[in-house]
């Protein structure tokens, strides 16, 4: 008898609660199995679609909710007890959760039975996406009164998702996802083994309830060996560290996104077969199955995926699931001694990472002295200095570039979908009404006792349910907590990487950018060129920033770079005060339209007008144009990956503020 298939998913929402409630049954009519909610950076990040960091980013890469009617209408119709809902949110994953549970009892669902994710994975946060709002320790105290709250109330829900993908996305190598994540579940069980609210007897529960989600990239054969290492390490930790006898609830219980990391914008039809083969890393071996799948698209390196290339990605599954035979048979690798020998070689390398993450203290004290994020920095200008020199073949990309034009994106502004600028707007409207319609009294009282609560040991979930039935909003919501814990900005990990490695025809290019960059420094009376990095708005994928960071220190930049979530009068304020040469912005969100035309205008009213500015994201060809129109100097998009040439072309912009002569053509790769 044929095993059944894994839930199918699609990573999806955007524009406005009701667009996605839309979006969401046309998928579930279509054979999705399950939901996987992409929420807005605001409501990620905790602010509300009025406050001045969401400028541009309300609706962009996920549907905004800020209370509790947003959730109602995101639901609509969609019965809660009967659907296994996966909810990608971290450092307000107790709000959503909150809303999410008083939603399914308006509906009359019986809570014991509601079944689902929510990722709440707030370290690797500090480390890759950074959406995180606390400091760790009360960030880690937010999760450890979730666990325990759906433990003996949602016990069939997952009230965390230790989430490795975002690891690989920033630069780890798969050891470093193996022991990076299991440093975290260590963190986190911790945690709650030593709060007191979870008797001993029910860490076998606890542990049954913890699920990770894990990245899947292109090498699918050490993919698959890394999630056999995984079910290896997590079934030894929770035996011999809490002591879990039923090996039923030590099962390493994972979904999956496949590598959007490896995805690129040239020759886009390629991300399908590297999307089919990442695949299959994550159901071919059914000891180490996916339990739940999600699949990008294959033009999500051009920019937002339409209904139609998600449904592709749904279909990808399907074909897998219904018409192969895969799964009518037991695990097809067992004996092999070739995934063995891989294994046990993956194991031991992150047992020995994990023992180094210990003897610090643990994961928390290795986020905070800023040696998890150096070392990922590092290993992903590794990887990106190996594609640089070819060493590692990207094809259409450094190899095979020749190519027939692609009829997917021969109209470019209709190969992906763009959200209506109007949708923001819309949104602050009926965001506006919701306050307007709210008893005062009772919201006041609300966050008065959960900042209460807060200053305590007390769990917090009860309070924030209160907070919900209230009418309280996400920002209200974070801001009461920041109000008590503080906010925190996390280490960049740019000043301790190290200098990029001896990758031959790298070595010789940057050779020749340093060059250029003294030779320029000189030409401007100046000791070292500075560039400014900044990243506006609540994007917090900072991995390119970060690359373009190091390569600019290591080409003889000096690199004022403060990190992720800055307003535009911040960055121009920081680029007057360090006297810049330049200032780079990096937007991966889609809010670029509206947040770079103002820091160049702020820029301009400063008097920086020799200043250029250059911008870096998953930018559209038609925002491109307009953004060279209105005054940046030069574009640069996923298709541009080779990182020295960026450096050495933002050179040569200097030069050109400045009236020098160019030192020489350059041409990215």
């Amino acid at each position: 008898m044929a095993d059944r298939p894994w839930l199918m998913r699609t990573y999806a929402g955007h524009s406005s609660a009701a667009a996605s409630n839309a979006l969401y049954r046309k998928n579930l009519a279509k054979g999705q199995t399950g939901l996987s909610v992409a929420f807005d950076l605001p409501t990620q990040t905790g602010y509300d679609p009025d406050h001045v960091l969401a400028r541009g980013e309300v609706g962009r890469v996920g549907v905004p909710v800020s209370h509790l009617g947003d959730m109602r209408t995101l639901f609509e119709g969609i019965p809660l007890e009967r659907t296994n809902t996966s909810m990608t949110i971290n450092a307000t994953a107790m709000w959503l959760l909150a809303m999410y549970q008083v939603v399914a009892e308006e509906q009359g669902a019986d809570i014991a039975k509601l079944t689902g994710t929510t990722q709440n994975d707030i370290i690797k946060e500090y480390l890759s996406r950074g959406t995180h709002v606390f400091p760790p320790g009360p960030s880690i105290r937010l999760t450890t009164d979730m666990i325990a709250y759906t433990v003996a109330n949602i016990p069939k829900w997952n009230p965390i998702n230790i989430c490795s993908y975002h690891l690989q996305e920033a630069g780890a190598t798969p050891v470093q996802e193996l022991a990076y994540a299991m440093c975290t579940a260590i963190a986190v069980l911790d945690a709650v083994r030593d709060s007191g609210q979870v008797k001993p007897e029910q860490m076998g529960e606890v542990v049954a309830r913890i699920s990770f989600f894990v990245n899947a990239g292109v090498r699918f054969v050490e993919e698959m060996c890394k999630l056999r290492a995984f079910a290896q390490l997590w079934d030894k930790v929770t035996l011999e560290r809490y002591g879990v006898q039923d090996p039923r609830q030590r099962r390493f219980r994972y979904g999956v996104q496949v590598n959007s990391l490896g995805l690129t914008e040239a020759q886009p039809e390629n991300n399908v077969q590297r999307i089919v083969l990442e695949m299959l890393a994550v159901t071919l071996s059914k000891d180490a199955r996916a339990r739940a799948v999600q699949l990008p698209a294959w033009n999500e390196a051009l920019g937002l995926p339409r209904p139609w290339d998600q449904q592709w990605s749904l279909r990808i599954q399907q074909v897998l699931a219904f018409e192969s035979d895969l799964l009518e048979y037991e695990d097809l690798f067992t004996g092999s001694v070739v995934v063995e020998a891989k294994v046990r070689e993956l194991v031991e390398g992150a047992e020995a990472e994990i023992a180094k993450v210990q003897e610090m203290g643990g994961a928390i004290p290795a986020v905070e002295s800023g040696y998890l994020k150096s070392a990922l920095v590092a290993s992903h200008a590794e990887r990106r200095a190996r594609i640089e020199s070819g060493e590692d073949k990207v094809v259409g990309v450094n190899c095979f570039e020749t190519t027939e034009p692609s009829p997917l994106t021969a109209d470019l502004d209709t190969a992906i979908m763009q959200v209506d600028p109007a949708a923001e707007e819309a949104v602050r409207t009926a965001f506006a009404q919701w306050v307007a319609s709210r008893d005062r009294q009772a919201v006041a009282d609300a966050l008065s006792e959960l900042k209460r609560q807060a200053a305590t040991d007390a769990n917090l979930m009860p309070a924030t349910l209160a907070c919900v039935r209230a009418g309280v909003t996400t920002g209200e919501w974070a801001q009461a907590l920041r109000d008590v814990f503080g906010e925190y900005r996390a280490p960049t990990g740019v000043s301790s990487a190290p200098v990029t490695g001896p990758v031959a025809q790298a070595d010789d290019e940057l050779a020749a950018v340093r060059e250029r960059v003294a030779a320029t420094a000189a030409d401007l009376g100046v000791g070292r060129l500075r560039i400014l990095v900044g990243k506006p708005g609540l994007d917090g994928h900072s991995n390119g920033a970060e690359q373009i960071a190091v390569r600019a220190r290591d080409a003889g930049f000096e690199v004022v770079y403060q990190g992720i979530r800055l307003t535009p009068e911040q960055i121009t304020a920081a680029a007057v005060a360090e006297d810049v040469h330049v200032v780079g912005l990096s937007i991966l969100s889609g809010a670029h339209a509206e947040l770079v035309p103002d820091v160049l205008a702020r820029l301009r009213r400063a008097g920086m007008e020799d200043v250029p500015v250059v911008v870096g994201g998953i930018i559209p060809a038609a925002d491109e144009q307009s953004l060279l129109a209105q005054g940046v100097a030069a574009v640069f998009t996923p298709k541009d990956f080779g990182i020295t040439a960026i450096i050495g072309r933002i050179v040569e912009e200097i030069r050109t503020a400045h009236g020098l002569a160019p030192h020489k053509e350059v041409t990215l790769a």
